[in-house]
């Protein structure tokens, strides 16, 4: 069996309305590659509906991952980079407010060596979004780029790529939503290479069930100081 070029890892938690869809839409972007979904102990049905993909066949190169409570985020992307198979790694959240088809930018700075990890960044094409959210990640993003010197768009995008080794370099150990400061503060202090591409972004609301909430903001404010310090 060959081995594909990239692995989408997607954590899940509680998203039986997208998941279907979601995987539908990584399964058609044209680039050789593997899916590997972790699911963090969901109890909205999310779990029934992976088991019928997988009965279905329908989804090419799935591996399904359940965890037997909730370890947070930042376990269930660990575990998927770990497992992973590609030289390429991307993380996919598993609603909607990302387009699979960015893979395709996203790659090109790893290709032409350009970058060691590259980042979909939200807010290069004029995002409006949710305000809270909007200035809530331009503050953090800011107080980020004050401390490490650096000039990052949107260090929360959940679009991060890189080769697996590079996830691997880092020793990542978050087990919540905090893996994206990580990501970003380790990759910095290790002085690798950080692209920017500009991606769309379709958010969601909280009746939709978004599930950032302020307390995620503040925890990212202790973590940023966390890995600066």
């Amino acid at each position: 069996m060959s081995v594909p070029l990239l692995t989408i890892v997607v954590p899940v938690y509680n998203e039986v309305k997208t998941i279907g869809e979601i995987l539908s839409k990584i399964n058609s972007v044209n680039i050789d590659k593997e899916i590997i979904v972790v699911d963090n102990y969901s109890t909205d049905g999310t779990r029934d509906a992976l088991q019928d993909i997988l009965r279905g066949k329908v989804i090419n190169n799935i591996k399904v991952i359940y965890h037997s409570y909730n370890k947070g985020k930042g376990t269930a992307v660990r575990e998927g980079i770990r497992e992973a198979g590609a030289e390429l790694v991307v993380i996919q959240d598993a609603d909607l407010e990302y387009d699979p088809a960015e893979y395709l930018k996203l790659i090109e700075p790893l290709r032409k060596d350009e970058a060691d990890i590259v980042l979909g960044a939200r807010f290069m094409q004029g995002h409006s979004g949710l305000v809270f959210h909007r200035l809530g990640n331009k503050f953090l993003t800011g107080l980020l780029n004050f401390l490490f010197a650096s000039r990052i768009n949107d260090y929360a995008t959940c679009y991060k790529m890189a080769r697996k080794s590079v996830f691997l370099s880092l020793g990542l150990k978050s087990t919540s939503f905090d893996i994206e400061v990580e990501i970003v503060c380790k990759a910095l202090k290790k002085h690798l290479r950080i692209s920017e591409v500009p991606i769309a972004y379709y958010p969601r609301s909280y009746s939709e069930g978004k599930k950032i909430r302020w307390i995620d903001g503040f925890q990212a404010i202790i973590s940023i100081l966390k890995y600066r310090f």
